[in-house]
């Protein structure tokens, strides 16, 4: 008798979760590491993740905590909340208190929560980080998209917030700010800050202010939104963009009292989920969060390889007709294609997610296309990710220049990679 086939399991998934695919920033990762793997040459621009090492004080704070093992408080750790809003003071001259604070396991995931327990429409400036869309879907969240402008510096405007606004006053919302901003490394100048403030305190609109590449602003001058929006400003941060820390996964949210009532929400999904948030790693956080001569040191000389890298890249694309704003943090570019449309329709490459699978497979270069960024297809940009080098000898080699200017044979010498990815990327749009 044969086998009797066996019937495939039904695929019952949540109508907000179907259709979703991977986060595009691991999904580059994952695809380049398989051809690195195959023998491919990949440069690898895909996913921003820091690659300098955590500061060496606060591994060996971790290395001094690896033995707690105790479940802590759904908050986070009384000592960290306070170092948090020492930071806060000492950073941003905010008013802040441990009690302001909760801690989670990446501001990622806190963002999600926050979401699901406020009761709200999202607006998102396009392009946006490739999480805040998905995350508002998969919990159901109406997402309304802002469009920006390259000649503002893609940064939303108090006009446009205003405009969205005014037609239904009292409707509850979320904006989330991110700047310096992934995926354009624009930031924010305090007189746009102060006006978006007016128009959001107006509608009593809720602003996350997505502040987790603040201390890597390319001249050490991050100014954050609660500086003039206090009541209504929460501040995500963490120590993965900063820190050098990502997989430590260990995100902050810093509440003004008005919105304690969110906090304790939050807190609430929180013991129900994950609990609490590693204890090693928060005890390790505080050494962060202090600072000190060491941590200085560190900023600084982060700040200035990623400032000077900005530059070179930019300067080499702008060379190329690839048009690319102004860079103030973080690490990345967003070049766009638009002036070899022409060129580019005539091979049939017709989107942003063409063209980086173009570049790919014939020249190694990986990008994220502006579409997972919230931009049209046919919208010619991309993002560019510059943290293809080891960021533990960059900043060793740093210490000759002390007293000299940067120049592009460091860029060559220390961060061949980016070198020569932005050189293969350019030679191929040339040769259209």
């Amino acid at each position: 008798m044969g086998k009797i086939a066996k019937k495939p399991l039904p695929v019952n998934l949540n109508l907000n979760v179907r259709g979703l695919s991977q986060s595009a920033t691991l999904a580059i990762n994952e695809k380049s590491r398989q051809l690195i793997q195959a023998g491919r040459k990949v440069y690898k621009f895909g996913l921003g993740q820091s690659p300098f090492p955590v500061p060496e004080p606060v591994v060996e704070a971790l290395r001094q905590h690896a033995h707690e093992k105790d479940y802590l408080s759904v908050y986070g750790l009384l000592a960290l909340r306070e170092a948090i809003a020492e930071f806060n003071k000492r950073t941003q001259l905010i008013n802040s208190s441990a009690e302001d604070i909760l801690i989670g396991p990446g501001s990622k995931e806190l963002i999600f929560i926050l979401q699901l327990v406020y009761y709200g429409d999202l607006l998102i400036p396009t392009p946006s980080w490739v999480s805040y869309s998905p995350q508002a879907r998969i919990i159901g969240r109406h997402v309304q998209w802002i469009a920006t402008r390259a000649e503002d510096g893609y940064r939303l405007t108090p006009e446009k917030l205003d405009l969205i606004c005014r037609s239904d006053p009292n409707r509850p919302r979320v904006v989330i700010l991110n700047y310096p901003s992934n995926p354009t490394g624009c930031t924010y100048p305090a007189e746009k800050l102060k006006q978006l403030a007016q128009v959001a305190r107006k509608y009593q609109v809720v602003v996350v202010s997505d502040e987790i590449y603040g201390m890597i602003h390319h001249q050490g001058q991050h100014v954050s939104m609660a500086r003039f929006y206090p009541e209504g400003t929460i501040i995500s941060s963490g120590l993965s963009k900063w820190c050098g820390a990502g997989g430590w996964r260990l995100g902050t949210f810093s509440f003004p009292p008005e919105l304690h009532w969110l906090r304790e929400a939050m807190a609430t999904v929180a013991s129900e989920t994950y609990t609490s948030t590693s204890a090693p790693i928060q005890y390790a956080a505080i050494t962060a969060f202090k600072g000190g001569a060491y941590i200085d040191k560190y900023l600084e000389d982060s700040r200035r390889i990623l400032r000077f890298l900005a530059k070179v890249i930019r300067k080499k694309l702008q060379a190329s007709n690839i048009e690319t704003p102004a860079v103030n943090g973080a690490f990345y570019l967003f070049p766009d294609f638009s002036y070899y449309r022409e060129k580019l329709k005539a091979r049939n490459i017709l989107t942003s997610a063409e063209i980086c699978d173009a570049l790919l497979d014939e020249t190694g270069v990986a990008m994220l296309p502006g579409i997972d960024f919230g931009h049209q297809p046919d919208e010619l940009v991309a993002r560019m990710a510059y943290v293809d080098f080891d960021g533990r000898r960059v900043l060793e080699q740093l210490q000759a220049y002390d007293d000299k200017k940067l120049d592009e044979d460091f860029v060559k010498q220390n961060c061949p990679a980016i070198w020569d990815g932005v050189k293969g990327l350019t030679e191929w749009f040339k040769a259209l």
